[in-house]
């Protein structure tokens, strides 16, 4: 064969096979499915809840007698042949708004830490790469929903596990740890009058003129300039809760339900996701993780979880915005059927629940069966990278899009497909 020739049917061959490749990626990209959610709040239920104690009741256990089981009562809800647990009785007769997932699994049993960085990021920790959490990736793809107000809030502790990773400052979160203070360190001090602001942002000004700008310097600039508009008067009377009717903020419950009241206000501002921390003073002195007698008051966890969430998910109704906003309620793994010595529980990755609310899907569905005791699963098991998938796609995400460590190409989820079903 001529040399000519052979260039000529390796081209022709190269060129065949990248038309498949490409018609491929394209058939690929056309069967996701894609929502039209603007928002996303994540709900984190932080220490491991209970699969069996909440969302996926069975048969009742005994601690006494160490019998494995439920530690209450089952209830029916608005879905026919689906039940949640006695304590969550506001929520039950909305569960035509949710979408529980009962079989969410992954491998990451006894460490807190991976497993949380494990349903945040959907990847296991990296020695190489610091992975962006949900909410930053969320922020990387849609952007900011209005002006004037931060894409990402979180109220909780800060942590690297929500945070950008290799996304950057850019797609990283404004914080706070109550209600009552809004954000820390973006409010003006009660010493510096608004005169004295005007000067300092014009020297501010000046000192950026003077200078030659980089890369560094202009992400600098632009975190500083949205710090200040962070601190004017109409960011922060998004904080100013006793604006809203006593008789809503007292529907919400306490300081966790005036967290969600608060995201409901930050998302009429603009703000695209919001995750907010659940709960903060351990009622029953553990939190969610249940060991020993921390069980005991678990059901106080359970009640103010559910007095919050049903309000929240009314009032996003009422205010037009639950088909807008995907709501998650999330934790970092379950928990056994059976009780340790102290009558509690220990953890369980290998399967638990995750509730979805809102956001435009097909709601009123119960993905997954799981086993007598929820300790195994039966049908349809969803992986964190697949809860992922199905959360992006509900923001019109394609989840099988790359973000870009640099010049390394990386996927949005390690493999995920979206719950199918979820979406009309």
């Amino acid at each position: 064969m001529l040399r000519r020739d052979f260039l000529q049917a390796s081209a022709g061959t190269l060129a065949f096979r990248a038309s498949r490749l490409s018609a491929t990626e394209s058939n690929e990209t056309a069967a996701v499915p894609l929502g039209k959610a603007e928002h996303c709040v994540v709900i984190w239920l932080g220490g491991g809840a209970g699969q069996m104690d909440t969302w996926d009741p069975k048969a009742l256990g005994d601690p006494q007698t160490k019998k494995p089981g439920s530690y209450y009562p089952a209830i029916d809800t608005a879905v026919a042949g689906t039940q949640v647990c006695q304590h969550l009785r506001r929520c039950a007769p909305l569960m035509d708004r949710f979408n529980l997932i009962r079989t969410v699994h992954h491998d990451v049993i006894d460490e807190h830490a991976s497993a949380v960085n494990r349903l945040h990021t959907g990847r296991p920790v990296s020695e190489t790469v610091t992975y962006p959490s949900l909410g930053s990736v969320i922020v990387n793809q849609r952007g900011p929903a209005g002006d004037g107000v931060p894409p990402y809030v979180l109220i909780g502790y800060p942590s690297a596990t929500r945070g950008p990773g290799f996304l950057g400052a850019k797609c990283g979160y404004v914080y706070l740890t109550d209600t009552a203070s809004g954000p820390a360190g973006l409010s003006r001090p009660p010493e510096i009058s608004a005169e004295r602001q005007i000067r300092r942002e014009e020297l501010l000004a000046k000192v950026r003129s003077e200078r030659t700008a980089n890369a560094i310097t202009k992400n600098y600039d632009a975190m500083i300039s949205e710090a200040l508009r962070y601190g004017k008067p109409e960011f922060q009377k998004i904080f100013h809760l006793d604006t809203e009717p006593a008789d809503l903020r007292n529907g919400y419950g306490g300081e966790f339900g005036q967290r969600c009241l608060l995201t409901r206000r930050l998302l009429q501002s603009g703000v695209r996701t919001v995750e907010v921390a659940h709960n903060l003073n351990f009622l029953n002195g553990t939190g969610w993780d249940v060991h020993n007698e921390g069980i005991l008051n678990q059901f106080k966890l359970i009640e103010e979880l559910d007095q919050a969430l049903s309000a929240f998910l009314l009032d996003l109704e009422r205010n037009k915005l639950l088909d807008k906003t995907l709501v998650v309620v999330a934790t970092e793994f379950g928990r056994p059927a059976g009780f340790d010595g102290g009558g509690g529980r220990g953890h369980h990755g290998k399967c638990f629940s995750i509730a979805l609310a809102g956001g435009g899907l097909k709601n009123g569905r119960t993905i997954g069966l799981t086993d007598d005791l929820s300790m195994q699963i039966v049908e349809r098991p969803v992986s964190v990278p697949d809860l992922h998938a199905t959360i992006y796609a509900a923001l019109g995400i394609n989840p099988k899009e790359n973000l870009y460590a640099g010049d390394r190409p990386i996927p949005i989820t390690d493999g995920g497909t979206p719950i199918a079903e979820l979406f009309v």
